[in-house]
């Protein structure tokens, strides 16, 4: 008989993504659909239930190939679900919604300080507390007898029927915890919140079983063990730490998507007010509760707002020759890009995104936008004291501009990138695994032969012009 395989449920924003998974860490098979935002009477939200189906299908011709023996899920931050009497009676909300100005001003003014919460205040949805505030502001009663799950554990549920929250979820720009105290935040418990979300579990902590009913429709056995899962970045983090050049190092792991998130793991300890929250700093938590100091910016999202969407990614490898020949003519040019494109988020929350000396090539377009990449993320490491070692996965870790130019821009740094598309995965695995250990090495980054010193300059001079001092 087959060995029983681990399957992994990634919930991105963009993304979902299911994948197969011997014990020793081998991808066996792996199926992804894009996310939809259906609109609801009163907000956009997240499309679980077309999800759900789409999980239900593919489990199924899973299942056909042998045993199954656990799934995890693995979910993107600043969503939560309301379930009461088995149903859920609240869509999640999407983080990108747009919120009222008479809410957000009313919310706020219940916000604990970022020194208490390590949650900075951002735009639209993407402070959890503030979607709740606003569905309990359409509908008093919604929150009666009802019970709150993140969304990684919202799935957990849909799986096994069991409910619980978890710290990585609960940590990440939430408002509702409190990272120094491991416990909810005073917000959270005044507010009445707190006592709503469903009991506290470990990342890796089995749940449950899969319902009778799923089951049924899936052709898996009642017993595969369902475990609690975790927050995305948390799970790269978890992958990251496989590697003997991370370890227990103090290093730094950048996680490249939509957004790029830096998290330095393993600091010394730190003053959460060293932090500035206005430029999307943080305080994430691992899955030992522990405070990460973090930074972030909406790297990917802008990279495609800049290169059009439908158009060769600027991680294509066959372009990636071509692209760096471009980097020369685009410092010589001095064309470049002022941040920010995504605004209210990253370092530069309120600057206006514009083109300086704009190419007609467009090799050169996307080098530049590669470098604006890295120059932003430069200014994002430095928020948090980033040294030592630097890892950069995900899908931009293949846009050799890009991380080529991160290598140029911090010399004092090893940096290194991990080409597997599957380190979220792999880092859910790792938790049913600690002993796991990443099949392929990491790859050293070489920096770029261009010298970026005067270019960065430049760039630096005209973001202050703009009223930011970098």
């Amino acid at each position: 008989m087959k060995p029983a395989e681990i399957i992994v449920l990634d919930v991105g924003k963009t993304l979902s993504k299911l994948s197969a998974w011997t014990s020793d860490g081998e991808l066996v098979e792996r199926a992804a659909r894009p996310n939809a935002s259906p609109q609801t009477p009163h907000y956009r939200a997240l499309d679980t239930e077309a999800t759900f189906e789409w999980v239900v299908e593919t489990l199924t011709e899973f299942s056909k190939r042998g045993p199954i023996r656990a799934i995890i899920p693995v979910c993107h931050g600043a969503s939560a679900a309301l379930v009461r009497d088995g149903q859920l009676v609240a869509p999640p909300m999407d983080y990108e919604q747009p919120v009222p100005d008479a809410i957000r001003e009313a919310y706020w003014a219940e916000r604990d300080p970022f020194a208490v919460n390590g949650s900075p205040s951002l735009p639209d949805g993407l402070n959890l507390g503030t979607q709740l505030f606003w569905l309990q502001s359409i509908n008093p009663g919604l929150f009666d007898a009802a019970t709150i799950m993140p969304l990684a554990q919202f799935w957990a549920w849909r799986l096994s029927g069991v409910a619980t929250s978890e710290v990585t979820s609960l940590g990440c720009h939430t408002d509702l915890w409190s990272p120094a105290e491991q416990d909810f935040s005073p917000m959270a418990k005044r507010l009445g919140w707190a006592e709503k979300f469903a009991p506290l579990a470990r990342a890796g902590d089995v749940i449950g079983r899969l319902s009778p009913d799923l089951a049924a429709k899936t052709g898996l056995s009642e017993r595969v063990e369902i475990h609690c899962g975790l927050h995305d970045s948390n799970a790269a983090l978890v992958a990251a730490r496989g590697f003997p050049e991370i370890a227990d190092a103090d290093c730094t792991i950048l996680s490249t998507g939509t957004w790029f998130v830096a998290m330095r793991s393993m600091a010394d300890a730190f003053d959460p007010a060293s932090l500035e929250p206005g430029r999307d700093c943080l305080i994430n938590v691992d899955i030992a509760g522990r405070p990460v100091p973090s930074a972030r910016f909406m790297g990917g999202r802008e990279i495609e707002t800049l290169i059009g969407i439908d158009t060769r990614r600027v991680d294509i490898k066959p372009d990636q020759p071509e692209m760096l020949a471009s980097v020369a003519p685009v410092i010589a040019n001095e064309a470049m890009l002022l941040p920010t494109f995504a605004p209210g988020f990253g370092p530069f929350p309120e600057t206006k995104g514009t083109w300086l000396n704009q190419p007609d090539n467009w090799f050169q377009r996307r080098a530049a936008a590669c470098l604006y990449a890295a120059m932003v993320m430069d200014e994002s490491l430095d928020l948090i004291g980033a040294r030592g070692t630097l890892l950069v996965e995900g899908r931009f870790a293949e846009a050799e501009v890009f991380v080529r130019g991160l290598a140029r821009l911090r010399p004092d740094m090893k940096v290194y990138t991990t080409h597997a598309h599957n380190d979220v995965s792999f880092g859910a695995l790792r938790l049913l695994n600690p002993d796991l250990k990443p099949a392929t090495p990491l790859s050293p980054v070489r920096p770029l032969e261009d010298e970026l010193a005067a270019y960065q300059t430049a760039w630096r001079d005209r973001v202050n012009e703009q009223g930011v001092v970098a």
